[in-house]
């Protein structure tokens, strides 16, 4: 379990979106441009093959966005790892995997890795060493949180979905404690 001394805090949205559609809605309502990067139509992504590797579900506003959208990166800083068709397998292993990550300094004060009790899966990453993860608490992916581990030291937790995360960290609707303020500037790879 994490040391409370390097806990921020945790923010609540006023509404938790728990729609994958409204929730990508949202998204492209923070992020304009994003919109212009959406597939035509949905793409067919092997998730039993991602979550049978994984040992859990995850969650639907997740998959929802990487079957209408590719991998992004929003203001040059934060890269949100989607999985690609025909990719599935790599970003498995980078979920599953990254365990230099996990032993390193960085992550000593925060829970053990999915699948101990509670632990945390990764879904995204900036360039300068932040970590965005869920927590696989009690009640499925549908109740999981997204916790923040700063490179800077410190970690919070936000009592939402990751694509509602996206579209208020990009809103300006949260706080980004121990974040940069991210612009909502979508390059997409």
């Amino acid at each position: 379990m994490a040391d409370d001394d390097d806990l921020i805090g945790t923010q609540t949205p006023a509404r938790r979106i728990d729609d994958p559609d409204e929730a990508i809605a949202a998204l492209e309502t923070a992020v304009p441009g994003l919109r212009a990067h959406r597939r035509p139509e949905a793409a067919v992504l092997d998730w039993d093959m991602i979550e049978n590797g994984l040992g859990t579900a995850l969650p639907a506003d997740f998959k929802h966005l990487a079957e209408w959208y590719p991998r992004f990166t929003l203001d040059g800083f934060l890269v949100v790892g989607l999985p690609a068709p025909g990719e599935e397998m790599p970003r498995l292993r980078a979920m599953r995997d990254d365990r230099e990550w996990w032993e390193s300094d960085d992550a000593t004060d925060l829970r053990l890795p999915y699948p101990a009790p509670s632990g945390l899966l990764p879904w995204a990453e900036s360039y300068e060493g932040d970590r965005f993860l869920w927590s696989s608490i009690e009640g499925g992916p549908r109740q999981w949180r997204v916790t923040i581990a700063s490179g800077n030291g410190g970690w919070w937790h936000y009592e939402g979905g990751a694509v509602q995360f996206l579209a208020e960290l990009c809103d300006g609707t949260l706080e980004p404690w121990a974040l940069p303020l991210v612009r909502p500037d979508v390059q997409v790879s």
